[in-house]
């Protein structure tokens, strides 16, 4: 497996017509191979990232890793995105890795067919998976005489277990995505094919929320999982403090009162510090072929 990480501190597929309401404008094109897409009308606030290098199976090579660098840095600067979905836009595979922990809006991953070593890693790394039946996973580095890099080894073991974790990266084997959702590998399992519509689904769910309070409910949750719980509840009390006087929390509750859906006006807010997307060394990923995965 090629270890790609994002290096940050801050304290798919069948594709579907869109509804009638929605069309989709290129706001950047980083490289030939990544895309970013916005979504408008009704679903204004949802971004794709469509990974597209199908001559590799999407397999991530120094051009893919600057197009997502720069994405992710987009991503990060527009304080009008609210939800990002990540998908591919070759048919029977996810990609080859990438850490997505740095972005600041909900992340989801959107896996049909493959997603094998690097491209689990990555899915690992956003906030929800949706996943069709026909999906299969894995982590086989250990066959390769390596070990997952690319945070595999960490996020695996804190989504299913230990000992679950120890299993599937000590034998490698691969798993559909029914197992998958029965060991809490992923959020859903669909059929076949369907696995971008649950996810635009939930996106737009996440879309009509506070802005704010998304990005501060990430925020408490993630870094309050890498602490105590002490210093967790005072991470908790410095973000509720953060939406607590904003507008939109105004907006809510006169909603709530009047019985009618709240009309959020507030960005997201921009980061109060210049945000360094950096990968890893790209170590012999390029010489490794993705078939060697499969």
């Amino acid at each position: 497996m090629c270890a790609l990480r994002v290096l940050t501190r801050l304290s798919n597929i069948t594709s579907k017509p869109y509804q009638h309401h929605t069309t989709r404008t290129l706001i950047f094109d980083s490289s030939q191979f990544v895309n970013l897409h916005n979504l408008t009308h009704s679903d204004s606030g949802i971004v794709e990232v469509r990974l597209d290098r199908p001559e590799a199976k999407n397999a991530i090579g120094k051009e893919m890793l600057h197009g997502l660098s720069r994405v992710f840095q987009l991503i990060n600067q527009n304080s009008d995105v609210n939800v990002a979905m990540i998908r591919s836009s070759v048919p029977g595979v996810f990609c080859a890795g990438a850490d997505l922990k740095a972005i600041r809006v909900p992340t989801i991953a959107v896996i049909e067919g493959v997603a094998l070593g690097g491209g689990l890693e990555m899915a690992l790394a956003c906030d929800i998976r949706i996943c069709g039946s026909n999906a299969l996973m894995g982590l086989p580095e250990t066959g390769l005489a390596i070990i997952p890099g690319a945070g595999g080894t960490q996020r695996l073991p804190r989504l299913v277990g230990k000992a679950i974790a120890k299993d599937i990266i000590f034998t490698g084997r691969k798993i559909n995505g029914i197992e998958a959702l029965s060991l809490g590998l992923v959020n859903y399992c669909v059929d076949a094919g369907e696995a971008h519509s649950k996810a635009l689904e939930i996106a737009r769910d996440i879309n009509q929320k506070g802005p704010v309070a998304i990005r501060m409910a990430k925020r408490a949750i993630n870094e309050g999982m890498e602490t105590d719980l002490t210093s967790a509840l005072a991470l908790e009390e410095d973000c509720y403090d953060q939406v607590l006087n904003t507008k939109d929390r105004l907006e809510g509750l006169a909603a709530f009162a009047e019985k009618r859906k709240p009309r959020y006006t507030e960005p997201g807010g921009k980061l109060n510090e210049n945000l360094s997307l950096i990968f890893a060394p790209f170590k012999y990923c390029q010489n490794l072929k993705a078939e060697k995965y499969r």
